[in-house]
């Protein structure tokens, strides 16, 4: 569904607590990117850059599952099929399962791996058997995102690691998590699980918000050095559902306080009958504090210059500080 414009728009903790202080990196402003949407209007509520390109990360993954999605409604996949590890799968980098080649893992738990833990090498395998290559599994998910009216979008993997060529734009994010809300209401559940148990392990959604703001129920993170820290989320109150969609945050605790904020002020535009009001909509977004870099994102501060963590992980954050090195 077409969104149209309306309203106006670390190593911080190993060992001994050590901050990684970096100067303000000048490319953050080319990293930023945002659009808040009323999902019952499709109206725009706010938008930055939201139409310039900019890179997915993990929230590629949205769109992994959206096919799959696809696949189980059609009868292609069922929910037990065992899904089987190939080598190029295996190798893929953190985030990861670290599954073994020739092992396998069933769509149930696939979905769940994708959503919380943002697995690459699930993302990988899941392509596989959908597209019989990843690469080809990228050609289909780019011709249905052009299907869709993601204009902008083209997608090369299945997991949202780097590759020069995978480019979306905030707009085109919000058309997708409006797609899964609309297309995929059945499944759309699984965006809002907690942790996912896999073997002797329990992973948290890297999702933070899901516990900490009201209303908040999916989607889904993404972070690689070259996006920054991302976030599709998705909210509603009193029966009223909005979209926010973030690039470029430089880490993730900045990136979740600027999402809580656009929803907040989203929710703030409505007038008393639950109906998108424009003098309140540029009232709201334009009390939201102003990022230090007026065209990036929110950057926490310490001693008047910026830190920021850089995880492993790229594909998406990781939730642990063991795997969390110097930022560059």
């Amino acid at each position: 569904m077409a969104i149209r414009a309306g309203g106006k728009g670390i190593r911080a903790a190993l060992g001994a607590i050590a901050l990684i202080v970096v100067c303000a990196p000048a490319a953050i402003a080319e990293k930023y990117a945002s659009i808040v949407v009323d999902a019952d209007t499709n109206e725009v509520l706010h938008a930055r850059h939201a139409d310039t390109a900019r890179f997915p990360a993990s929230m590629t993954k949205a769109m992994t599952l959206y096919m799959l999605f696809d696949a189980l409604k059609a009868g292609e996949v069922t929910f037990d099929e065992k899904l089987k590890v190939s080598r190029h799968a295996a190798s893929q980098p953190p985030s990861a399962l670290r599954l073994s080649v020739g092992s396998t893992i069933s769509v149930r738990d696939a979905i769940d791996a994708l959503v919380t833990k943002s697995a690459n090498d699930v993302a990988a395998v899941v392509a596989e058997r959908l597209g019989g290559t990843e690469s080809r599994f990228g050609t289909l998910m780019t011709a249905k995102a052009k299907s869709m009216g993601m204009k902008n979008t083209i997608f090369r993997n299945a997991s949202g690691l780097p590759d020069d060529q995978q480019v979306s734009t905030a707009r085109d994010m919000a058309i997708l998590a409006e797609r899964l809300l609309e297309d995929h209401a059945d499944y759309y559940h699984y965006f809002s699980r907690q942790s996912f148990k896999w073997g002797s392990r329990t992973y948290g959604n890297h999702n933070n918000l899901l516990d900490s703001v009201d209303g908040v129920d999916g989607i889904k993170t993404g972070y690689t050095r070259a996006s920054g820290f991302n976030l599709m989320a998705s909210a509603k109150r009193d029966g009223r559902r909005i979209i926010a969609i973030m690039f470029g945050g430089s880490t993730s605790k900045s990136r979740d306080a600027h999402v809580a904020d656009l929803i907040e002020a989203a929710y703030e535009s409505f007038d008393e009958n639950s109906e998108p009001d424009e003098l309140k909509a540029d009232y709201a977004f334009s009390a939201l504090q102003s990022p230090i870099n007026p065209d990036g994102a929110a950057m926490p501060m310490l001693n008047g210059q910026v830190f920021a963590p850089k995880p492993v992980g790229e594909g998406d954050e990781s939730g642990s500080f063991e795997e969390l090195v110097p930022a560059e």
